[in-house]
């Protein structure tokens, strides 16, 4: 039994190593959505307030219950069924049920269920709000891989370029065509570039430790990342100018619509905390009966009717009515109860006019750093392409003698920096398209490539 299920989670485990050989963008992204954390936390508590909202809707009726007690007295005690007080042992059972109807508390029922319901509604909004945060945090994580991952083979294609070049040199210099200081020079970008790919290695692996956290996978599994599809044709039918970006952001963001559900609720709290003010008024009915048995007392047995002669006949009661409190005077709590409300709805006010402005800003610049990262991309891609052409002709200029080894070198790290930029700024103007929704608060699983 114990060879079988240790059989069984080897499997189980290489099942779940094979699944993940390689994650695409869409994947992780999915990934994330499930396994996150605060994602599940905010959904349990959109749970929560949707109860709430529940009971607070039922508590503008009538409430009902049922009471019930049974015990024995060993003493004095009155007996309604023989009219006078007995000195002995009395058994006793009693049971009613009570129905109250609220008929006027200042609206504060009313009140209450329509802030609960405005609190379940901005739980709503952040529910939708944390998706699109994960989205975005684990879509930032995946490119910052991706971007590690590209300079990692920039970096190994640098060093063997490198070694290469090494071995040219020193068969020159061996040839007698060359001096020994440049076979020294190229040694040195040699173990330099290997330090580089050690670099190059090491941030790769801890980024991938940061996207297995996010995602809620095992860090020491090995896994791979899949380039997206991403098409670069700077389609801007969503970034025409800022003032429409505000107005579609103001719209759909759904942190901003949290916010001002919640202050909504807070207004709505307040308005039902000054209910209290007001006199409560209400009905109320009960209806229910008691069953006494006396033991003999002395020796002398006493005549008890039976149960049901009892409880179902001579002792029901029916009770009925209106009932009333008037608040006149309760230590300053109510009023203290309505100071501390108004001032959570002045608070949430306050954020909810934070919220616009800073909604404004995030569009001004997201857009902003939008249309720097596409101007960059289109500059590094010349940049790349006269690096590459500049390293072609000072290699073949180095290989017929006309040029030295440190114009090679200069040509050879030049091109490397214009790879390292032309990547970093493309995987930038990737994840600022993603940004870019996310202002405006269109983002969805739907948009990852």
């Amino acid at each position: 039994m114990k060879k079988l299920l240790i059989i069984f989670i080897l499997f189980s485990n290489k099942l779940i190593a094979q699944n993940l050989d390689k994650i695409s963008f869409k994947d992780a992204v999915k990934m994330g959505l499930q396994n996150s954390v605060r994602l599940q936390q905010e959904k349990n508590n959109l749970v929560a307030t949707q109860a709430s909202k529940t009971s607070s809707l039922m508590q503008i009726g009538p409430s009902l219950n049922v009471q019930g007690n049974a015990g024995r007295n060993d003493g004095n005690s009155f007996n309604q069924q023989i009219g006078q007080v007995v000195n002995g042992v009395l058994d006793f059972v009693s049971a009613s049920v009570n129905a109250d109807m609220p008929l006027f508390n200042g609206f504060n029922n009313v009140l209450t269920y329509k802030q609960n319901d405005k609190l379940n509604e901005a739980q709503m909004y952040l529910v939708q709000h944390t998706e699109q945060t994960v989205i975005r945090n684990v879509s930032s994580q995946y490119l910052q891989c991706l971007l590690d991952q590209q300079l990692l083979l920039i970096q190994q294609k640098t060093l063997e370029t490198q070694i290469k070049t090494y071995e040219q040199i020193k068969e020159q210099v061996a040839a007698g065509s060359r001096a020994e200081v440049d076979l020294y020079n190229q040694e040195f970008q040699v173990k330099n570039n290997e330090v580089l790919l050690l670099r190059a290695k090491n941030k790769l692996r801890n980024s991938k430790a940061i996207l297995a956290d996010q995602l809620q996978i095992d860090p020491t599994l090995d896994f791979e990342l899949e380039e997206p599809n991403w098409d670069f044709n700077f389609n801007d039918t969503e970034a025409t100018d800022v003032e429409t970006l505000k107005t579609t952001a103001l719209t759909n963001r759904k942190d901003l619509a949290q916010v001002q559900a919640s202050a909504r609720a807070s207004e709505l709290g307040y308005n039902a905390t000054k209910g209290t003010f007001f006199p409560n008024i209400s009905l109320f009915v009960t209806y229910g009966s008691r069953y006494n048995y006396i033991h003999p007392i002395n020796g002398n047995a006493l005549e008890n009717r039976s149960f049901d002669n009892q409880f179902f006949e001579d002792n029901t009661q029916l009770t009925y009515g209106a009932s009333f409190t008037i608040p006149i005077f309760s230590g300053l709590r109510t009023r203290s109860s309505v100071v501390r409300r108004k001032m959570d709805y002045e608070n949430a006010r306050l954020a909810s006019k934070a919220g616009e402005v800073t909604v404004k800003s995030d569009v001004l610049t997201v857009y902003q750093n939008y249309v720097d990262a596409k101007s960059n991309y289109e500059a590094t891609q010349a940049q790349l392409k006269s690096g590459e052409l500049s390293y072609t002709l000072e290699k073949d200029r180095y290989e017929l003698g006309a040029s030295d080894i440190v114009a090679l070198t200069l040509a050879t790290q030049n091109l490397t920096r214009a790879q390292n930029e032309a990547a970093n700024a493309r995987y930038t103007l990737m994840f600022q398209q993603i940004l870019l929704k996310a202002a405006n608060g269109t983002l969805k699983v739907e948009d990852i490539p």
